[in-house]
C-alpha cells in the first residue's frame, strides 16, 4: 500500500464514528460540510487515488458526493431520509482540485422530497448535476 493510500485509509477509519458530517465515506473523501443559506455545500479534493484509469475522478465518487450533499441538506432541515432514486448528468472530467457539490430543494412534501445538487470545480465550472427523490424516515 502506498503512503497516500495508507493516509487516506487512516483518515477514513478515524474514530470509527458514523455521525452526519463525519462518517467513513465523508472522512475517506476528506469532505467539508457547510450549510450556506438554504443549501448544503460538500467540498473535497479530487485525490489521484480516486481517479479512474482514464485519469479523472471516478463518476461513482462524484455521484456519492452529490448524494451526500442532498442527504445532509434533508437531514439538517427536515430529518433523516433515504434516497429513492437519483439521476446524475456529467458535464466535464475532474483531473485535479477542489470539487464542491451544492444541494438545494426543488420541492418539499410531507414524506417525499425532491432535491438537486450541482458539482463545480474550484474555478466555478460546472462538472455535474444530480436530481433525486427522498423519503423521510
Amino acid at each position: 500500500m502506498t503512503d497516500a493510500a495508507a493516509a487516506l485509509l487512516a483518515r477514513a477509519v478515524g474514530d470509527g464514528g458514523q455521525a452526519f458530517g463525519s462518517f467513513f465515506l465523508s472522512r475517506l473523501l476528506g469532505m467539508a460540510v457547510d450549510y450556506p443559506d438554504d443549501a448544503c455545500a460538500v467540498s473535497f479534493v479530487a485525490e489521484p487515488l480516486l481517479f479512474n484509469p482514464q485519469g479523472s475522478l471516478h463518476g461513482g465518487v462524484l455521484a456519492t458526493a452529490l448524494d451526500i450533499s442532498m442527504g445532509h441538506l434533508l437531514h439538517h432541515t427536515v430529518g433523516a431520509g433515504a434516497t429513492l432514486e437519483m439521476k446524475v448528468q456529467y458535464f466535464a472530467p475532474v483531473r485535479a482540485g477542489i470539487v464542491t457539490c451544492r444541494a438545494t430543494f426543488l420541492k418539499r412534501g410531507r414524506k417525499l422530497f425532491f432535491l438537486q445538487s450541482a458539482a463545480a470545480g474550484a474555478g466555478g465550472e460546472a462538472i455535474a448535476h444530480a436530481t433525486s427523490t427522498w423519503k423521510l424516515l
